[in-house]
């Protein structure tokens, strides 16, 4: 009985307390959250790709 009432509560909650954002307000997230994705891989990719370059040398000087 404690199960049906609490899917009752929040059902009730994400239908009338629940500030769902608007078809713009969600546009604009997705698009600061994609631009933030690609800047952060890019940073990634360059400290990978000179790490790998630097580690080479590194080797190359070794051997």
């Amino acid at each position: 009985m404690k199960l049906l009432t609490y899917f009752r509560e929040v059902y009730d909650e994400m239908l009338h307390k629940v500030s769902w954002p608007t078809w713009k307000e969600l546009q604009s997230s997705a698009l600061i959250v994609m631009i933030a994705s690609l800047l952060i891989a890019v940073v990634i990719f360059l400290m990978d790709f000179s790490f790998e370059h630097l580690m080479d040398w590194i080797y190359r000087m070794l051997y």
